[in-house]
């Protein structure tokens, strides 16, 4: 597998949980998982273009 694809899907979903988490409980540096979403998307589509 590509390392960039598996970065990208690894980083998507770390994002999308601490998103979710993030609504339910204010914790110190929340608003980077936005930022983790937005890099494993690109992660992604980097890694599936790469093949």
């Amino acid at each position: 597998m590509n390392r960039r694809l598996l970065a990208g899907v690894v980083g998507t979903c770390l994002g999308l949980v601490g998103y979710a988490l993030g609504t339910a409980v204010a914790y110190p540096g929340r608003s980077f998982s936005i930022t983790l979403v937005m890099v494993g998307v690109t992660l992604l589509a980097i890694g599936v273009n790469a093949e």
